[in-house]
């Protein structure tokens, strides 16, 4: 079997932070790629401005390196279990995956999930230890785990023979030997062990065309790109080509553009052959998982598999007092066209209409996948509210289903208690429970998702901020009846609108906790603050103190109240219960009841008890 030597297919798989990002800087800075006079800077993949804020990767990219005349494309993955869809689809593009794993953290959830997908497509693994500088580091130990690991997910024969590389990507070194003193500021042992271990493309470019679309990307001037690997045969500018849609139809197209990957940058090629990963442009809705064939022979791939969404919200049209203050894009359409243009690129993402006029059922893989998508439209200039995130239920075998999650938490032995108690509390069953050493313990949940809403904030104030917690989506089981997690506090809402003043809060924050400072304009039926009661407080924060000329005996103090607590984007769509939204414009997030008007509020209030007690 002929195979092309010189190209080498690979994807960077790992858990969140483990270094992904900074090795493939490396694997370029170090290869004979870029110019000299290029200066790259740190995690320079993570091209999109909230992935360089949070340091995590968000879409998956594609880059190319030289390393002594042979070319290697590099797939770099995100390590977030909510953007799983991306790594899955990837997979079908390499031959093998380099799998990163932290030299003190070891093997965690996600490196579990990466690597259950790639053991399933029988792609051929390079395990590499990073952060081998990391005081507290234990690599041996960590070679152990992940080879219990593969071996735990099944791993055949050749996958459990892999070779281990020991680096540390940030300092841009590596060597073969898990002892520190042998570091050298080089990536050849990455590049060589890459070489001898993944297998060459195999050449049968002289059979007809397949390229199935793994990926895409959207350009104002050039319409939709799909980028996917050329699988069989050879593709040309001007070729006559057949979309193989995922419905079972097929259309015609002219290839007009194919780009080539190369460091950085895309570069335009005028052909391109089996192996080789590329990305074509001229076919305005080719969608991932379709297969491009000569318009003679349509020989269709199988259909790539992504995992359905599990959670899901509605996003509204902003709708309060206070609409289209700070944002560009406030109509229905607008923010309609936004959320169909998103479907272009994030595959794992669905946008359903509703009943209510300018509102639409968005679903994705989880909180953050769906929370990054709201900053961005954020960023964008747009306005919306927000409904409280609900799980997706399917009906399995008879049996209404609702997702559940593997929880691994790491936490200081001290919080384990409070832990165990407020997963107990969240439905949360104990899987499995060791101690790590250094004082820390590591318990592993399987929790159903609705339980997880909202548990990020308390997770971190139970653990005094040092509480480690990673989900992923493990399987759908029977729902857990006469069950409704999320706030059981309820909320201080204001009953009139205007600045909020000091006078008024003194008074208030008795009551609970306050979200908003003096000075804050408010409106009729805006959350204030949490309560410290069940029910919600309807309170006055915008009364001014009554100066009169009147002496008193007493002194007047100044006026001070305690320092209200700010919550993240993230935090507001945790706190909201089912009859309240959160408004979010370019410049504030505000949370607020569905119905506004104090005395409409109780009115459906009191209907929903009558109801209740039929």
């Amino acid at each position: 079997m002929k195979t092309r030597e010189d190209i080498r297919n690979i994807a960077i798989i790992a858990h969140v932070d483990h270094g992904k990002t900074t090795l493939v800087n490396e694997l370029l800075k170090q290869s004979d790629t870029l110019d000299e006079h290029i200066n790259l800077e740190d995690r320079a993949m993570d091209s999109n401005p909230i992935e360089r804020e949070r340091g995590i990767t968000i879409l998956s990219k594609v880059t190319a390196v030289d390393y002594h005349d042979h070319k290697i494309n590099i797939l770099d993955t995100p390590g977030h279990a909510d953007f799983g869809g991306e790594v899955e689809r990837i997979m079908r593009m390499v031959d093998g995956v380099l799998l990163v794993v932290d030299a003190f953290e070891g093997t965690m959830p996600q490196t579990r999930f990466v690597l259950k997908k790639a053991l399933d497509q029988h792609l051929t693994p390079i395990v590499v230890i990073n952060k081998i500088d990391r005081p507290g580091a234990r690599p041996s130990e960590v070679v152990d785990e992940v080879l219990e690991l593969f071996i735990e997910l099944g791993a055949d024969e050749d996958q459990l023979d892999f070779p281990v590389v020991y680096t540390s990507a940030v300092n841009g070194t590596s060597s073969m030997d898990a002892d520190l003193d042998t570091q050298a500021h080089t990536m050849d042992p990455v590049f060589d062990t890459i070489l001898d271990t993944i297998p060459a493309p195999v050449d049968n470019s002289d059979e007809p065309l397949q390229f199935q679309v793994a990926m895409l990307d959207y350009n104002d001037y050039v319409g939709r790109i799909g980028i996917g690997r050329v699988f069989r045969g050879k593709v040309k500018i001007g070729d006559s080509v057949s979309v193989l849609k995922l419905d079972g139809t097929a259309k015609n197209y002219r290839v007009t553009k194919l780009f080539g990957f190369f460091g950085l940058k895309r570069i335009e090629v005028n052909e391109a052959k089996a192996g080789d990963l590329i990305a074509v442009s001229g076919m305005e809705d080719i969608f991932v998982g379709e297969t491009v064939t000569p318009t003679d022979q349509q020989d269709r791939l199988p259909v790539l598999r992504i995992d359905a969404p599990t959670l899901q919200m509605t996003f509204a049209v902003n709708n309060s007092p206070f609409a289209g203050r700070e944002g560009k894009f406030v109509t229905a359409r607008k923010l309609e066209d936004r959320l169909k243009a998103q479907l272009r690129t994030d595959v794992s993402l669905r946008v359903d209409d509703t009943d209510l006029p300018g509102a639409w059922v968005v679903s994705g893989r989880g909180e953050l996948h769906l929370s990054i998508l709201v900053e961005e439209l954020r960023r964008e200039g747009f306005e919306l509210m927000l409904s409280r995130p609900e799980v997706i239920y399917r009906e399995i075998d008879g049996k209404l289903s609702e997702p559940f999650e593997s929880v691994q938490i790491d936490t200081p032995d001290e919080y384990v208690g409070s832990v165990i108690d407020s997963m107990a509390q969240r439905k949360g069953d104990m899987q499995n429970m060791e101690s790590v050493g250094n004082g820390q313990t590591r318990m592993i949940f399987l929790a159903p998702s609705r339980g997880l809403i909202g548990y990020s904030t308390e997770f971190l104030s139970q653990t005094g901020g040092y509480g480690i917690m990673n989900h992923s989506y493990e399987k759908y089981m029977p729902v857990i009846r006469n069950w409704t997690p999320g706030r059981r506090t309820g909320a201080l809402v204001s009953i009139n609108q205007g600045p909020a003043t000091t006078y008024s809060l003194q008074s208030v924050e008795d009551r609970g906790e306050l979200f908003i400072d003096a000075g804050v304009e408010v409106y009729e039926g805006m959350i204030v603050g949490q309560s410290s009661r069940e029910q919600d407080i309807a309170v006055n924060v915008t009364k001014g103190k009554n100066l009169t000329n009147t002496r008193a005996s007493g002194k007047d103090h100044a006026a001070a109240i305690r320092t209200p607590r700010n919550l993240t984007l993230e935090e507001s769509i945790e706190f909201l219960n089912s009859d309240e939204y959160c408004e979010v414009t370019p410049e504030s997030v505000r949370l607020r009841k569905k119905i506004l008007g104090t005395n409409e509020r109780r009115k459906s209030d009191k209907q929903k008890k009558m109801a209740d007690k039929k």
